[in-house]
């Protein structure tokens, strides 16, 4: 029963997708938001991409760096929907890890 309440109404028009951003910052306080496509966890530099499921919930595709190798981090059992924008912000940020992961 609990499933049906939370299904989303075929009557209901979807919501536009909004850019997922980046809430935590290091210790220290300092943020990096270069165009809103990334921060930090903790130490770790992370890149947040919004994106859609195939029935257009939203969410959200990360890229971290985890010793010196580049990790790309998918809605967890769902498949990622991304517009040509934000395609282009996944190539960024990956763009972007690669070159952190070889320092």
């Amino acid at each position: 029963m609990e499933l049906l309440r939370s299904a989303p109404s075929p009557l209901v028009a979807p919501q536009p997708r909004r850019a997922e951003h980046h809430l935590d910052g290091p210790p220290d306080g300092r943020r990096d938001f270069r165009g809103d496509l990334h921060g930090f966890v903790g130490e770790r530099r992370v890149w947040r991409i919004a994106c859609g499921d195939v029935i257009n919930r939203d969410r959200c595709l990360t890229v971290l760096v985890e010793k010196n190798k580049v990790v790309l981090v998918g809605p967890p059992g769902e498949t990622a929907v991304l517009s040509s924008g934000q395609l282009g912000q996944l190539r960024d940020a990956l763009r972007e890890a690669a070159e952190q992961a070889e320092r």
